[in-house]
């Protein structure tokens, strides 16, 4: 039966007469299980919305589990898209819609809803098997539950089974799969998208399984004509196009920034891009997105362990490559007495970490803040490195670079600590021009007659990069110490420590080769907050908001963390309050209390594998703020000062 003859629906003339509303930004989560298809559709609507113009922020959600049971609420997958148009800098905090395909999906996800808000749901499977699998005794879609909320209850497998019945060359299951392109024309027609770019991506992807494409381009303009004929839907909404820089953009995920990153640090170098790693959600897509860039004299290597990847990376860099590994918080420990050889020897390597929620295998799919004080001090000896992090998915490109420079200046080991929610997150990047990227020194060609292997730059205090096989530049490697200058192996006591000292002072030293700490709001006042990674950009929205009410709020967002900016503890006196939020239990405001002695840092901990909202962070500043002698210390807090 066709979907236009039903009588819930409404001549498409009259459906025209329905107006549409303007709204500033829309939140919509997309949420089923696993193989529902819930990336594909949230990546697919963010695309669009993207070329339309409107900035975006998206949040994927992944089960942990595998092979999760079908139904269960360990199996939902979900992917939330922010829209809007002017600057957005989250994901948003609750949705105004959520598209459930089933119970698990509601039950998952309906404590995030706004109040009021849109709740559209595949009512066909509200079966009773689902519903017991997600916890409900009765139907949420009859016993009350959903009051409160606009419930639209769409039979989406009738509606898609009728519009893919006769599609030859697939079986029953293969055509229920394209239920999450009904959701998505739906959900185009709803908030006024078009069609034409998903189209041409179904051609382009499945253009070689004439049957796939078919059902995927039925379902999808039946689930858009549906809602336009639809008597539930009394308007439509849409969302102006933000007003950008102008320029060429894509759209970025973190680690697909990552990677054209170091890439871009290569071309720049005119060295090869050499990356060893061993697959660990989430870094596996940067060895997947280098995997692909073979034209740009980029060799990846997957290795049997971590312990091989980063041994591989060692003898990269011994070579003279640009060297790269990327992996989790496991796998930092799994690596680090081999990057602690890195450090002995004083060769450039860069060591991603995309963090993930913790102890041992923790929270896989979950993003957290857990590794800095591991990437700091977790290996043995006094061993210093670099440690930097981008604040947002495109970020991710800037200090990908930036991670080359810092390693080749000062010769040794820089930690990029990206985590899963930047790693998978996407939004509009600006393609920079090619020949604007700033140059990154590389000093060789030292003469035979006179090197010394580790005679060191007066100003950085790097050793030369020696490759083998060069004449006349034949010394030793390995981990035991070394005298400087000459590079012998030395058990001196004194050769020790000056070489503790040295290696200490040449990380120091970059202080001076990097941006001094900027503050987004008032030069001093009340309250700062400081933040790292991927929390920067709730921060930033949630001062934002304080700066609005008349509060004396301010922003620093800390992207190079070893060494501190050389301006860190003057910017931090200007305050009389410090309120550092992390995803852990207080790393970084533990590091700043050390480094400079600071009494007023207060901690703001979360470690629930998911990421910062503006109303929390909005609710801790007027906390801090009414309490002006600052407020009592969380379990965070207490932690990070034992």
């Amino acid at each position: 039966m066709s979907i236009l003859s039903d009588t819930t629906h409404e001549r498409p003339a009259e459906a025209e007469k329905r107006g549409k509303i303007e709204l500033a930004d829309v939140i919509i989560r997309f949420a089923g299980d696993s193989g529902d298809g819930m990336q594909l559709t949230g990546s697919q609507f963010t695309r669009t919305s993207a070329l339309l113009g409107n900035d975006v922020s998206t949040l994927p959600d992944f089960p942990a589990e595998i092979r999760a049971p079908a139904g269960s609420i360990a199996g939902v997958s979900g992917f939330q898209v922010h829209y809007s148009g002017q600057d957005i800098f989250t994901p948003g905090d609750s949705p105004n819609v959520l598209v459930a395909m089933n119970p698990a999906a509601l039950a998952a996800n309906l404590p995030d809803v706004e109040p009021g808000g849109i709740i559209i749901t595949n009512s066909d499977a509200f079966t009773p098997v689902n519903l017991k699998k997600a916890g409900y005794e009765t139907s949420p879609l009859e016993d009350g539950t959903l009051n409160g909320y606009q419930l639209i209850n769409v039979p989406i497998s009738k509606l898609n089974e009728s519009a893919v019945d006769d599609v030859e060359g697939l079986t029953n299951k293969e055509k229920a799969r394209s239920q999450n392109f009904f959701a998505l024309g739906l959900m185009f027609w709803l908030f006024d998208r078009p069609l034409d770019a998903t189209l041409e991506w179904n051609k382009a992807k499945f253009g070689r399984r004439p049957p796939i494409e078919e059902a995927n381009r039925r379902a999808l303009t039946a689930g858009y004509n549906f809602g336009q004929t639809y008597r539930a839907f009394q308007s439509r909404f849409t969302v102006r196009p933000a007003t950008m820089e102008p320029g060429t953009y894509r759209q970025i995920t973190g680690n697909e920034a990552l990677a054209m990153g170091l890439v871009a640090a290569s071309e720049v170098t005119g060295k090869p891009l050499f990356y060893g790693g061993y697959p660990i959600t989430p870094a596996s897509a940067v060895l997947e997105y280098l995997a692909r860039m073979k034209n740009f004299d980029v060799r990846t290597f997957q290795a049997e362990d971590e312990i091989a990847a980063a041994g591989s990376v060692i003898g990269a860099s011994f070579g003279g490559a640009l060297a790269v590994t990327a992996t989790s918080g496991p796998g930092i420990a799994l690596k680090s007495e081999a990057i602690n050889l890195a450090v002995m020897t004083e060769l450039p390597i860069v060591v991603v970490d995309v963090q993930r929620g913790g102890p041992s295998t923790g929270l896989p799919t979950k993003p957290e803040q857990s590794d800095l004080l591991q990437c700091m001090y977790g290996r043995n000896g006094d061993s210093p490195v670099v440690v930097i992090a981008p604040s947002s998915p495109s970020d991710c490109f800037q200090m990908a670079f930036e991670a080359f420079r810092l390693a080749l200046r000062a010769m040794c080991p820089v930690y990029l600590l990206s985590d899963g929610f930047m790693a998978n997150s996407a939004e509009p990047w600006r393609i920079p021009d090619v020949e604007s990227l700033p140059q990154i020194e590389v000093r060789q060609g030292f003469d035979p007659e006179t090197f010394q292997p580790y005679a060191r730059d007066p100003v950085t205090l790097a050793r030369p990069w020696a490759l083998p096989g060069t004449p006349g530049l034949e010394h030793r490697i390995g981990g035991l110490e070394k005298s400087n200058v000459t590079g012998r192996v030395s058990y001196d006591a004194a050769d020790h420590e000056e070489m503790v000292a040295l290696r200490a002072e040449k990380v120091a030293r970059l202080a001076d080769a990097v941006p001094e700490q900027d503050v987004f709001g008032p030069e001093e006042g009340d309250l700062l907050l400081v933040g790292w990674g991927s929390t920067c950009g709730a921060l930033h929205q949630a001062a934002k908001r304080a700066q609005e009410q008349g509060k004396s709020v301010a922003h620093a967002q800390v992207r190079y963390l070893n060494p501190l900016p050389r301006n860190m503890r003057e910017v931090l006196g200007r305050y009389d309050q410090i309120l550092v939020p992390e995803m852990n239990t207080g790393q970084l405001s533990f590091v700043l209390r050390g480094r400079y002695g600071l009494g007023n840092v207060l901690s703001m901990s979360k470690v629930q594998g998911r990421p910062f909202a503006i109303g929390e962070l909005l609710d801790r500043i007027d906390a801090v703020l009414d309490d002006g002698a600052g407020v009592a210390e969380t379990l965070g807090d207490a932690a990070a000062s034992e």
